[in-house]
């Protein structure tokens, strides 16, 4: 804690909770010295993120509260310094000289209601598990080009339905090839394909085209892990699905 002269007045370690927030409240009073309403808002506080209880409880209490991005901080930091040191202590400092003498130029953070609050939490999400199944396609991909490229070129969108039950049912090159056009059809159906016959022929012809592969016992291997990464995104867009009818119902 530091004055508008940047003269240290107090320093701790809070704890989390609501102990914390107490014991940081009775700080600022010591050193207020005054009572009012008015009072909080000339208390300004920076803090490396903008969500979570105790930034809540900031707001609620009336304190101008700032998120100061972590690689703000990391810059303003070696301003002050050439060590390079990092520690608690010294990241508090930079924070709190921040909002002393930049605060105009930092993001003041929202006291936005809980309807709000809740469309940011399913949306971070939704925009989480979208991330991670760029992540896991990603995965899958790089697998499926040691051991099984036809398939890249037969399937171009790993993680649509009709090529997720393709790649669970055949995950390895002798089982592609030996799809019948009715099993190919059927999956293209159900993830309602169009022009199912034509896309068909196409996919069956290019996974039974020959490919440098890899050994019977390194393409089981390989097969277990495209189940398990098909799973995972079978899951994925599973859970997306329900994120974003969430995500539509908190904006209606």
């Amino acid at each position: 804690m530091i004055d508008a002269a940047g003269r240290r007045l107090a320093k701790a370690r809070l704890p989390e909770g609501v102990a914390g927030i107490a014991r940081l409240h009775a700080m600022i009073g010591e050193h207020l010295g005054q009572d009012g309403d008015s009072v909080p808002a000339t208390v300004k506080i920076g803090i490396e993120t903008d969500r979570g209880p105790w930034v809540q409880a900031l707001v609620a209490a009336g304190y101008q509260v700032f998120a100061v991005n972590p690689l703000q901080a990391a810059r303003f930091r070696d301003r002050l310094g050439v060590s390079g040191a990092k520690s608690d202590s010294a990241d508090a400092h930079v924070l709190a000289d921040m909002v002393r003498t930049h605060c105009h130029q930092l993001r003041p953070i929202a006291g936005d209601s809980p309807q709000a609050e809740a469309v940011k939490v399913v949306t971070r999400m939704h925009k989480t598990l979208i991330w991670e199944r760029t992540r896991t396609g990603q995965r899958l991909r790089h697998a499926l080009r040691e051991y099984f490229p036809a398939a890249l070129a037969a399937f171009a969108d790993l993680d649509t339905a009709d090529s997720l039950e393709l790649l669970a049912l055949a995950p390895d090159p002798a089982s592609a090839a030996a799809l019948s056009t009715d099993q190919i059809g059927a999956a293209l159906t159900r993830a309602r394909r169009r022009n199912v016959a034509e896309e068909t022929a196409k996919i069956q012809q290019l996974l039974r085209e020959k490919n440098l592969g890899q050994s019977d016992v390194v393409n089981a291997a390989y097969a277990l892990s495209i189940r398990a990464l098909v799973a995972v995104l079978g899951t994925l867009n599973e859970q997306i699905k329900i994120l974003q009818n969430a995500v539509e119902a908190c904006f209606d």
